[in-house]
């Protein structure tokens, strides 16, 4: 072969090794969906800024739109930090996701209290709620596209359809209904979520599908339905996955997975100490068991493509994540796509490699 062949030949090479380096996880399912990320503020500057603009193509933020960062009392709002992240977003030409208007936790106590220190009325919440909603969702109009809108009011408890929040206690189950009407009243064109954790383990489905389903039958502006997917090597299982969008799909509702991450534990809510089995280590073992779930749930996102609009990974790298402090502080997690220092792991390669 000639020599200029042969430099032909390398540089076609170099040119699709290149190539092959930067692109990023948005580019791969660009006919399918886009691929967002939460991020906070600090995030933003740095490395973690380029893998973000590489990978993704949207951006939730973590804690900054929640009630309590941004409205911690009730005549001041916090902006500056939102906006940061609003602003990254458009200079970068990607979506944002609002994240989120109504939640219980992380929600200011000046909201349900009145002036002498006990809960206010119905009436009272409801349109402190409006106004906040008002206000945050005018604020983004036409830079955030779509809103969690009420996240986890549905009960854990299989006895109870609603949790027993404090939104509930004083509204009932009104609050719910209300605070899509205030949010499409705010920005009509943006796409409204209810938002829910364990949403692929059956009672859970059961109770979400019985909330989405009143919601839907009212005429309620509820366009689609968030499923965190924090899950875990040990679960859901393919059965679980395919049913629960299936059935809540079957509303009319456009799907979107709003807050992924994959543990290396099974999900253990109400434990607070480390064992002598945790394992602070990224196995191998643990590591083949992440790729194959990670690689068994986009396939399954892939072949919904009709009704799954929308992939959001709750964190960029296994560097932090907020598993590494819940449920159990201290215990370190790798849950991401992304190692330690921002490389992709193995899981990243199968999600890809269709």
């Amino acid at each position: 072969m000639k020599k200029t062949s042969l430099v032909c030949v390398a540089l076609v090479l170099s040119a699709t090794l290149c190539a092959q380096q930067t692109k990023g996880l948005k580019d791969y399912y660009a006919n399918y969906f886009p691929i967002g990320v939460a991020v906070s503020l600090r995030s933003l500057s740095g490395p973690d800024s380029k893998l973000i603009v590489q990978q993704f193509n949207s951006i939730t933020p973590e804690n900054d739109m929640k009630m309590g960062p941004i409205h911690p009392e009730e005549n001041r709002y916090n902006w500056a930090r939102a906006d940061s992240i609003v602003n990254f977003a458009q200079h970068h030409g990607m979506k944002v996701r609002g994240h989120c208007l109504c939640w219980h936790e992380q929600t200011p106590n000046w909201l349900f209290k009145d002036a002498a220190g006990k809960n206010v009325t119905k009436e009272v919440l409801l349109q402190r709620l409006k106004d906040h909603i008002t206000t945050v969702v005018n604020r983004y109009k036409g830079k955030v596209y779509a809103w969690d809108v009420v996240n986890e009011a549905v009960a854990d408890d299989s006895s109870h359809v609603y949790r027993n929040s404090l939104w509930y206690q004083i509204c009932g189950e009104d609050f719910i209904a209300k605070a899509f009407e205030y949010a499409h009243a705010a920005d009509p064109n943006a796409i409204l979520y209810y938002n829910d954790y364990n949403t692929e383990r059956p009672g859970k489905t059961a109770r979400v599908y019985q909330l989405l389903k009143k919601l839907v039958d009212a005429k309620v502006p509820v366009m689609g339905v968030g499923l965190q997917a924090h899950w875990s090597i040990y679960e859901p299982t393919e059965n679980e996955l395919r049913t629960t969008i299936e059935k809540l799909s079957s509303l009319g509702l456009k799907i979107q997975f709003t807050e992924l991450d994959i543990s290396v534990y099974p999900w253990e809510k109400n434990r607070r100490t480390k064992r002598a089995d945790d394992n602070d280590a990224f196995t191998a073992e643990y590591e083949q068991q992440q790729l194959e779930q990670y690689q068994k749930v986009f396939r399954i996102f892939r072949e919904y493509k009709n009704v799954v609009t929308g992939i959001t990974v709750w964190g960029i790298s296994d560097r932090y994540t907020w598993l590494d402090e819940y449920p159990v502080p201290g215990r370190k997690n790798y849950p991401m796509l992304f190692d330690k220092n921002g490389q992709p792991k193995k899981a990243f390669d199968a999600v890809v490699s269709f």
